[in-house]
This record gives C-alpha cells, sequence and structure tokens, in this order.
C-alpha cells in the first residue's frame, strides 16, 4: 500500500511545526518531496523511523528556504553516509532547470569537500522540464511548471500502486493551465494558508497563497475526492484540525484531511 509520511505542514515562518515537505513510499522505497528549510528534517526522519539507505529520489518544486534548504541538509547526510560505505547507489534530485542550478551551487558552496566530490557521479541533480516523465524509484512523475507569478515552481502528478492519480500542487494556489494534471485525480495535496475566515488577519493573497475555502471549491470543481491542506499558518495547532475541517466542509463533500506533522497517511 502507498503511504504519505508528513515530514511538515506549515509555511515559510512557522515556528510552531516544521516547514511543508512529505514522503511517498511503497514501503520498500521512499521518495522525498522538499524538505523543508533547515537540519530539522534530519531529525523529523530519525524520529518517524525513515530508512534514508532506501531514500534514493527527491523532488524539489522551488528555491524558497523553506522547501529548498533542507534538501541541502539531506544531501550533506546522504553524501556522508556514502563517504562511510553505508548508502548504496545514486541519490537523484528531480526539478526544474534554473533550481537544479541553484541547488549545485548551494552544495558546492556549503558542503565538504568529501561530499561535492560525489555530484555528478553518486549525487545526481536532474533538470526537468514542464510535461517531462520521470522515473522516481517506484513512482513515474509527470512534472509540471505550475506558473507561480512569484518564482518557478513545479509540481507533478504520479499514478498510485493502488490506483488513481496524486497531485502535488506545490505551495501556490491552482491555475487554470494545471487543469489536466489536476481534475479527476484521486488524491490532492493543496496549500491552504489559513481560514478564508481569517483572511483579513493573514493576507494570504498578498503573499499568493490561498484559503481552506478556495482548496475546497478548487477539490468540488475538480470531483477529487481526497484532498490535503497544508502549508498553514500556526496560531492555533491545537485547533487547526477541526477548524480548518469545519470551513472546508461547508464548500467539500469529499475526503478531507487536515494533517499534522509525522501522521502517516494510506493512500
Amino acid at each position: 500500500m502507498d503511504r504519505l509520511l508528513v515530514f511538515g505542514t506549515g509555511n515559510a515562518t512557522v515556528t510552531e511545526c516544521y516547514n511543508t515537505c512529505f514522503s511517498l513510499t511503497d514501503g520498500k522505497e521512499f521518495l522525498l518531496v522538499d524538505a523543508g528549510g533547515g537540519n530539522g528534517i534530519l531529525g523529523i526522519l530519525k524520529h518517524m523511523k525513515v530508512p534514508v539507505e532506501r531514500m534514493h529520489h527527491a523532488f524539489l518544486s522551488h528555491r524558497h528556504t523553506d522547501h529548498m534548504l533542507g534538501m541541502v541538509w539531506v544531501i550533506r547526510l546522504i553524501g556522508t553516509m556514502m563517504t562511510q560505505d553505508r548508502y548504496e547507489g545514486t541519490f537523484t534530485v528531480y526539478c526544474h532547470r534554473e533550481l537544479a542550478a541553484d541547488l549545485e551551487r548551494l552544495v558546492r558552496m556549503t558542503l565538504d569537500k568529501r561530499v561535492v566530490r560525489l555530484v555528478g557521479e553518486r549525487i545526481l541533480v536532474v533538470p526537468v522540464e514542464d510535461g517531462e516523465e520521470v522515473d522516481a524509484g517506484p513512482y513515474r512523475l509527470t512534472c509540471f511548471d505550475i506558473h507561480s507569478d512569484k518564482t518557478r515552481q513545479f509540481g507533478f502528478s504520479t499514478v498510485l500502486n493502488g490506483g488513481g492519480r496524486l497531485v502535488f500542487l506545490g505551495d501556490e494556489p491552482y491555475r487554470d493551465a494545471c487543469e489536466p494534471y489536476v481534475r479527476g485525480a484521486r488524491w490532492l495535496l493543496s496549500e491552504a494558508f489559513c481560514l478564508y475566515s481569517q483572511a483579513d488577519v493573514f493576507k494570504p493573497y498578498e503573499k499568493y497563497h490561498s484559503t481552506v475555502k478556495d482548496a475546497c471549491e478548487l477539490a468540488e470543481r475538480m470531483n477529487i475526492p481526497n484532498l490535503l491542506l497544508w502549508h498553514t499558518e500556526d496560531s492555533n495547532l491545537a485547533c487547526r484540525r477541526s477548524l480548518y475541517s469545519r470551513e472546508g466542509r461547508m464548500y467539500y463533500s469529499g475526503n478531507l484531511v487536515i494533517p499534522d506533522d509525522a501522521d502517516i497517511i494510506d493512500l
């Protein structure tokens, strides 16, 4: 069975949870998707008992700190394991072309030369184009440009081993150009910066983000049976699930999932 391991659920500036990132797994291999903004990802991998030696592929959506910097720490960890003969094979990060250059530059600037020497040999940063399909362990990803207004960003669609498509929209609102990838998906992973009822407080639209209402209306319109919302504010984590669920059910009739950090979700 496919599972989604939730490493973080927060937006860029959260302090009560980790930045949004996750892994898809078929129980054998683990696909990492984004990595948050720092070395907190290392503690999360340890806490959730993720076998890093079985994490051979990653997808990086865009260059913002809360998604990209944690990937440098993961590369450091895996590179060190390689030098100690504790990791077999290669580690491949898929991302768009400009981001691939940025990530390689950051790795070369900040990591030990023993790890840097592995870049291009066993640590591979592979650029992908809009609409390109790549094999990422047990998952074949169709990568697509989400047409961000801030910085170039990619999402992906993949067919789950149990059937049906899962779509990751990155951390910005849906745009009509993404409809061929989104409509009819079995799972949609979407950002929801805050409640619509608190839009005047958190001002999501000024930050190019959406609300629970917006994401739920989209999923209802696109006939998506399972909607997962994250990349949220963290002002009231203890009540976030109930508050977001209450607003979401006003606009969406499907299975609405509001995860916490460290949740594991059967897909």
